[in-house]
């Protein structure tokens, strides 16, 4: 990196410059937004005529029309992302180096940002990136928490008071695709990409081009999910899980979502090799693995989490495809197939999902909470340690969401044992955060600690109940009611999205080089830490009692809880309003951030905010731990200047001589 940054490039080796700005896009063979709209048009087109071409050879009918079939429709749904991937610029230079082209000399005129303008193009920087990354998954965020409103305005008495069920199926689907695939998991994503190779001392990621293919893939599983409102019988409703055979006979919408989990799912898993590889390969001189910060160890299990669980839930997604559009019937028992196999291969993946969306959170809170305690983090190798561990265990333990299935009954104790056996690592993890707080500074008045305490409390009754349905005889008596919806939403949303609000508010002064309204984040907080509590806590108990999930209708009696539950749901999506005034309206006109506001140890706070295109001006080298507040002069990194290049001055001396 230090090379590309500081030498100049001969006029002759250049590739045609575009500019951070965008200058140069403007024509059609230049990657940009003009030829990627007329190369999605053609790959659609492209996809629609192979179909009907292939149909007419065949003496089929032109156009097949059945719930499960329209491959005139879901062949275009493939191919035109991908012609928009070709334009915008993601294959150009893989494709002249497999062709044969002359290869240009990288001058990284298209990396980093000048202008907003930046952000909706190709880019190889990481900050810019995370940015990307971070910004979309946002606006997912609001769009699933729109849904929610709306399957809280349905339940908020028995009846049917706005939609009707089938409309109702397709809300809660599309919400729970959404939270999970669109901003749960990718966030974490954008989050790790601005601020980990900052943290570890590298230039930036170590696969730039695939770094910013995965993001560029993302955002068409949001747009298939969301269209397939639009399409004949409506969006898919066969809820997240997608369970076959129903799934295999739903509307033309559940297509829509096999292929949308494709591009979400080749996304993170280009991302998770990013992330191992540059974690691995690219921390700063003195950096072993016990002097990494804990979201670099966080990213790092959760890369082998990605790698290893995400092809499941690609290849049953594609098998449901084909046992729709060709008539395979993997998962339909009357032609031999086997039903109980989608669910084994589903929860293969999506058992260790939920640690995928976990862990990232969990280094963002040991990184927010050590800062703010100013207290050296207690346990650090066994916290470390503790999520291999979960990356091991959360592999063992898929079935128990199987108990009343139909799957072989002796497979219930194992699965009982190994799912009360993953406790130990998490409970590892937030006794060391306990630990660290006791007898510390603790500084309140931070909204990224506040959110970071909000989740430890909260994860614990989410843990709780956790290994409550993880006990055979529960979970087949509250398999299907509420009290599962409480529980995963206190994993996920205070669990999860806490830990991305502690992220957010912690590093926004490095992102955006502004403060945030920090009186307007303890608003957000309160309100989002009361609406949580008062929309998900209810739900134990009418779960206990018995109301069913996935239902748009419900016995009177339950009636009075959900009205309650409904109006702190609408709190709390109102809530988030708050959030999004103080990040639109500080990030314009917020007061300029010191570069290191929090008085924080790790690498990233070490230069500025924002921080320089190319990361770093002069050469980080780990002298010691990431987090010794308290120790006198304890110093976890020292910044060397950079030695002089010989290649770099050969190049200079050519140009003088040149311009002689």
């Amino acid at each position: 990196m230090s090379v590309a940054a500081t030498t100049p490039v001969p006029a002759e080796a250049r590739v045609t410059p575009s500019g951070p700005s965008g200058a140069g896009r403007t024509g059609w063979r230049e990657p940009g937004w003009p030829r990627a709209l007329i190369c999605t048009a053609l790959a659609g087109a492209l996809g629609f005529g192979l179909v009907v071409a292939l149909r007419a050879i065949a003496g089929l009918e032109i156009f097949q029309t059945e719930q499960t079939g329209y491959p005139h429709v879901i062949v275009p749904a493939i191919t035109a992302p991908i012609g928009f991937l070709v334009g915008i610029g993601c294959f150009d230079y893989w494709l002249g180096w497999a062709t044969g082209a002359p290869t240009a000399a990288e001058d990284h005129s298209d990396h980093g940002a000048s202008s907003w303008r930046d952000y909706f193009h190709f880019n190889t920087d990481h900050k810019v990136i995370g940015i990307q990354y971070i910004c979309t998954t946002f606006v997912f965020f609001f769009i699933g928490g729109a849904l929610a409103m709306g399957i809280r305005a349905e339940l908020a008495q028995p009846g049917t008071q706005i939609v009707d069920p089938n409309t109702y199926n397709a809300l809660f689907s599309t919400h729970a695709a959404i939270m999970i695939f669109l901003f749960v998991i990718p966030v974490f994503a954008g989050i790790a990409n601005y601020v980990l190779p900052l943290m570890i001392g590298a230039p930036d990621m170590a696969f730039p081009r695939l770094n910013a293919l995965s993001f560029w893939m993302l955002p068409f599983a949001g747009i298939l999910f969301m269209v397939s409102f639009l399409v004949p019988g409506g969006a898919f409703d066969a809820g997240w899980t997608g369970y076959a055979p129903l799934s295999t006979g739903a509307p033309l919408g559940q297509s829509f979502f096999n292929i949308g989990v494709q591009f979400a799912g080749f996304s993170s898993i280009f991302a998770a090799l990013n992330f191992m590889v540059t974690i691995i390969t690219m921390r700063a001189p003195g950096m072993n693995l016990w002097r990494m910060p804990l979201l670099g160890w966080a990213n790092l299990a959760t890369s082998i989490l990605i790698i290893g669980a995400t092809p499941f839930i690609a290849g049953v997604q594609l098998m449901v495809l084909l046992d729709r559009a060709l008539g395979t019937n993997f998962f339909q028992a009357a032609a031999g197939g086997d039903v109980i196999s989608y669910q084994h291969i589903f929860w293969f993946y999506s058992h260790p999902a939920v640690y995928i969306m976990m862990l990232p959170g969990f280094g963002i809170v040991s990184e927010v909470i050590t800062t703010h305690a100013r207290k050296m983090l207690f346990g650090y190798r066994l916290m470390a340690l503790s999520l291999i561990g979960i990356v091991v265990l959360s592999y063992s333990v898929w079935a128990h969401h199987m108990f009343v299935s139909g799957m072989f009954s002796w497979l219930r104790v194992p699965m009982m044992i190994s799912s009360a056996l993953i406790a130990i690592p998490t409970g590892i993890k937030i006794f060391s955060w306990v630990a660290t707080l006791f007898n510390s500074k603790l500084h309140l008045e931070n909204t990224g600690m506040l959110f970071a305490l909000g989740f430890v409390i909260s994860f614990i009754l989410g843990g709780i109940s956790g290994v409550m349905t993880a006990m055979i005889p529960l979970d087949i008596h509250v398999t299907d009611t509420y009290f599962i919806v409480a529980h995963i939403h206190f994993v996920l949303f205070a669990g999860s999205v806490f830990t991305i609000f502690a992220g957010i508010y912690h590093w926004f002064p490095k992102i955006t080089g502004r403060m945030y309204d920090e009186r307007l984040g303890r608003w957000h907080f309160w309100l989002t830490l009361v609406g949580t509590w008062g929309t998900f806590v209810p739900m134990h108990w009418i779960g206990m009692e018995g109301m069913p999930r996935r239902v748009a209708d419900y016995a009177a009696q339950f009636g009075n809880w959900n009205l309650f539950i409904s109006v702190c749901g609408f709190c709390l999506g109102l809530a988030q309003l708050v959030f999004l005034y103080n990040m639109v309206v500080s990030w314009r006109f917020g007061p300029r951030a010191p570069a290191n506001p929090w008085r924080a140890k790790t690498i990233e706070w070490m230069v500025s905010s924002p921080p320089p295109r190319f990361n770093f001006e002069q050469i980080p080298r780990v002298v010691g731990g990431p987090y010794e507040f308290g120790v006198p002069g304890a110093r976890h990194a020292i910044l060397e200047p950079k030695e002089p290049d010989p290649s770099s001055a050969q190049v200079e001396a050519g140009r003088l001589a040149a311009a002689r």
